[in-house]
Order: structure tokens, then sequence, then C-alpha cells
């Protein structure tokens, strides 16, 4: 009984040999995007209106940091199966809300909340000169809270603001799909935006 006993443990020892641990890279979820297709949002009441995609989902703001927003045009456009919201706040120019305050605050709102975290910070104009339709799109790069900031105006009326943001600590690499495929309907948005009043 020793010899069998020492036996098992001489196996023991001389098969079992310490294995090399290798880390693994960290994997994400594979995400089946929808097509992109689009419907309009063309309320009789709003200043504006604009094509959005048939996966959004449009909600009205009710709140802007605990307090009741200042005009009823704010909305949100809910991506339930991507967890993201684009904010849409609206804004109408006039003496106390010169366009150049409106522009300025949305370039603080952009490099102020983001520049901390941010790699870098894009700043790409746009204009639809036939329907009064100019902007600026902000490309947010790296971990910050939103990868896509934007706002349109016809310099005259109409502000409109706009933020992406998921419901997720911010992660470049793994909401790099997400954004990329959101980019395009955030691009299709703006393209097809009309004022109405």
């Amino acid at each position: 009984m020793k010899y069998l006993i020492a036996a098992l443990l001489l196996c023991m020892v001389v098969g079992c040999k310490p294995e090399t641990y290798t880390p693994k890279p960290r994997g994400y979820f594979l995400i089946n995007f929808p097509k992109h297709a689009y419907t309009e949002f063309n309320e009789a009441s709003f200043p504006y209106r604009f094509q959005y995609p048939v996966y959004g989902k449009i909600v009205k703001d009710t709140t802007f940091f605990g307090e009741k927003p200042e005009n009823p045009y704010w909305i949100n456009i809910d991506f339930p199966d991507l967890g993201g919201r684009v904010y849409l706040s609206y804004k109408s120019v006039n003496a106390n809300q010169t366009i150049e305050k409106l522009m300025e605050d949305a370039y603080k709102m952009t490099e102020t909340v983001h520049n901390k975290r941010a790699d870098y910070i894009e700043p790409i104009n746009f204009h639809i000169d036939s329907v009064k339709v100019h902007g600026l799109f902000y490309n947010v790069g790296g971990n910050a809270a939103s990868a896509y900031q934007f706002y349109a105006t016809d310099y005259e009326k109409h502000f409109l603001r706009g933020a992406l943001y998921f419901d997720v600590t911010p992660n470049a690499d793994s909401l790099k799909p997400v954004n990329e495929f959101l980019r395009t309907d955030i691009e299709y948005m703006l393209k097809s935006l009309r004022w109405t009043k």
C-alpha cells in the first residue's frame, strides 16, 4: 500500500506541469445593426422638422437638470436597442439669447465638459444655404462622455443643439461601432432639418 501511494504521488508530481497564464484580450458583444431607414418628425406646433431613424423613439424632454425646459420644443431620440440617446434642445434667437451667446454656450459645453477626457475635438462646419441650415458638428475622440455634439441655426430665429450619449461608462473601443452607426443617422437628420416657422 505504501508503494501504491508513493507511485500515485510521484505520478501527480511528474504529470502536473504548471501552465503559463496568457491574458486574453477583452471581448465585446456582437451588435446586429438594423438597416438605416428614416421617418419624419413633423409636429405642427414645433419650429423645426427632420427625418430620424425608424429604430429611434421620440420622447418629450420634461426636465433639464431637474428643472422644466424653457420651451416645449426639447425632445430626445431614444435608441433602446443600442442604449443611446440624442438630446435635442431648441432655443429662439432673441435679444437675451443672441446667436453669438448661443454658439459660445454650445462651444463651452463641448470643450469644457469633454476636454479632460477627449483625445481630440474636431469641429466640422456644415451649410445648407437653400434652407438656411448652418451649424457645427463636433467629433469628439477618446473616452469622452459624448462622441458627437452639434448645433444648427439659421442665424436669425432658430437654434437647435444636440448631443449623443450612452447609458454606460464611456469606452471608445466598445462604443466605436455604435457611434459610427449613429453618426450616419445624425448626419442624415441634420441634412433633412428644416425650419417651419
